[in-house]
């Protein structure tokens, strides 16, 4: 029992490790309990779904919407496997909790890994109907 204490405290003490894709598709697949319908699905919808959320986060008109939105795209990407989205939203959450605004390079970089998500999402489609 001792020795299985200790496996876990060590795993807790590793860093995650990200997958080198915009979605990690192991996650998922397990989301998804592997069902290719379901996942390609769910693509479909978080392509929609993340571009609507980055817009609204763009157009945000007061620190409640900024809040809504920041949080809205980093549970969606965190729910898909799109970690690199969420671990960017993550940090922008952070600034607004220290009475901070999210800066302009932050908000760069998010659209920027907004477009890469979509771009791979198109190209899995695409190579799921081919």
């Amino acid at each position: 029992m001792a020795q299985s204490a200790s496996a876990v405290e060590h795993l807790g003490a590793t860093p995650a490790k990200r997958p080198m894709r915009p979605i990690d598709l192991v996650h998922l697949a397990r989301q998804c309990l592997g069902d290719e319908g379901l996942e390609q699905e769910i693509l479909r919808l978080f392509d929609t779904t993340i571009a609507t959320y980055l817009v609204r986060l763009q157009q945000s008109a007061t620190p409640d919407e900024v809040k809504l939105n920041i949080h809205s795209i980093k549970g969606a990407a965190a729910g898909v496997g799109a970690f690199g989205i969420a671990d960017i939203a993550r940090a922008a959450e952070a600034e607004l909790a220290e009475g901070r605004s999210i800066p302009a390079e932050q908000l760069a970089d998010l659209a920027m890994a907004v477009e890469e998500v979509r771009s791979f999402i198109a190209r899995v489609l695409t190579s799921e109907l081919a």
